[in-house]
């Protein structure tokens, strides 16, 4: 994932903001802006604005870690692939060589005076007595921590728990991360059985990010392990904002099955999830959504029950008898639409009934946001950008003084400030206008 120079300091600084303990910055080594955004990131810890150990990668290469260093960087993470396959095809090397490596570059890196954590890369495939060698050459060198890599993804909960407490027994001394990507869709469930088995750091990223299908999201871990465990990694309250953030400077936004902080995680669409979520919200939720930082929502379309259709009403202060109710239920079980709005339900209201109706609540509010682009910016770039912003829910260049107009679909004026705020923080805009939609008029859809 290629971030800007900019969004990879405020990044860093957003995940300290939420607790993280560790925040791995890059290799300076790959390219100029990183090594000029890890230069700011370590300055702004030495500042006290940033308070997370600042983890910089490197190859297992003396000038990588000669580069690394230079940054004074909390630790330096060295990295050396350890299986068969990576030996005798990328490396080239026997094991017993792969040893003297790990052993020379580590021993390099704790002698610039940083902390050093070695990554045994594809550890998930190497032979378990060799990788225990591995961690314990590693510890004698210098390093204090090792993350066991599950580099493609291949690890089983039952074989990442085994490893851990494997190499946990061997070595007891070391600190020891996973790190497992998602290949198979197993890296939240690999990393909760590593922490059983020994493992006491866990590697994630925001949304999942990362080669091929990514490595474990944070949001999941976090949420999951505070349901299983009881203890909170991280401001939990606080996922919503950093998974816009990364939404905006990716350019990738989440499903909306995203475990945690998708849109659809806390909407209820059957009947009977939304009867019984209205009597206890724990029927149907694994946690309270207020915990991490979201809101319950009710689905309405065909699939919706009775219940469900009282409760939107009375949301917006209308109470109706029993007969009533039972029309607009069946009125309801009649349309096509995916989602019905608080004014769709109005109207069904009204047609059953041959009388107005006014909620009390407007559940939605909706703005058009106008915008600015700099003239040396690509406009269609920005506005892809703003498409992922949460709340966005249309986006399109137009000619005359502004360049871009965002629909904007908000439950509150706080989020309404924060979505602005958010394409407000778009690189590459340099002005935006709001307007507020006071009422909207149907339109027919003929033609005259």
């Amino acid at each position: 994932m290629v971030f800007s120079e900019e969004w990879r300091v405020r990044i860093a600084k957003a995940l300290s903001d939420i607790g993280v303990a560790m925040v791995e910055v890059g290799d300076p080594n790959v390219a100029p802006d990183i090594k000029s955004a890890i230069k700011k990131i370590v300055a702004l810890k030495k500042d006290g604005e940033i308070a997370s150990e600042i983890v910089v990668h490197s190859r297992a290469v003396r000038q990588d870690i000669e580069n690394a260093a230079s940054l004074e960087p909390d630790r330096i993470a060295v990295f050396y692939g350890v299986s068969d396959i990576h030996l005798r095809h990328k490396h080239r090397k026997s094991r017993e060589e792969a040893l003297q490596v790990i052993a020379e570059m580590v021993s390099m890196a704790k002698s610039h005076g940083v902390k050093v954590r070695f990554t045994a890369e594809d550890a998930s495939r190497a032979d378990l007595d060799y990788l225990i060698q591995v961690v314990k050459t590693a510890r004698d060198a210098g390093a204090d921590r090792v993350s066991i890599a599950d580099t493609v993804g291949v690890f089983t909960p039952d074989r990442a728990r085994e490893v851990f407490s494997k190499v946990k027994a061997a070595v007891p001394d070391v600190g020891l991360d996973i790190h497992a990507h998602n290949d198979f869709g197993m890296a939240v469930a690999n990393s909760l059985a590593a922490v059983e088995g020994g493992a006491d750091v866990v590697h994630t990223t925001v949304n999942g990010l990362g080669e091929r299908a990514g490595i474990t999201p944070l949001q999941a871990f976090a949420a999951a392990y505070y349901y299983h465990k009881g203890a909170k990694l991280v401001k939990l309250e606080k996922l919503p904002e950093i998974t816009a953030m990364v939404e905006v400077a990716s350019g990738i936004t989440v499903m909306p099955t995203f475990p945690i902080v998708g849109e659809n995680v806390f909407t209820h669409k059957a009947g009977v999830h939304q009867a019984g979520v209205l009597a206890n919200p724990e029927t149907y939720e694994p946690i309270p959504p207020e915990v991490v930082g979201r809101t319950r929502d009710f689905s309405l379309d065909k699939y919706s029950g009775r219940k469900a259709i009282q409760h939107r009403l009375e949301r917006m202060g209308i109470s109706v008898p029993p007969e009533v109710l039972d029309k607009v239920v069946e009125e309801v079980k009649r349309t096509n639409a995916r989602r019905l709005r608080d004014e769709d339900l109005l109207e069904i209201l009204e047609k059953v009934t041959n009388a107005v109706y006014k909620a009390r609540v407007n559940k939605h509010i909706e703005a058009y946001v106008w915008l600015k682009v700099a003239n040396n910016v690509y406009t269609t770039s920005v506005a892809r950008r703003v498409a992922a912003i949460r709340n966005v829910v249309a986006v399109s260049e137009v000619t005359g003084e502004y360049d871009i107009v965002a629909k904007v679909v908000a439950d509150n004026t706080e989020e309404l400030n924060a979505t602005i705020e958010s394409i407000r923080e778009v690189k590459g805009v340099v002005s935006t206008l709001t307007s507020l939609v006071l009422k909207e008029i149907p339109v027919s859809n003929g033609r005259a």
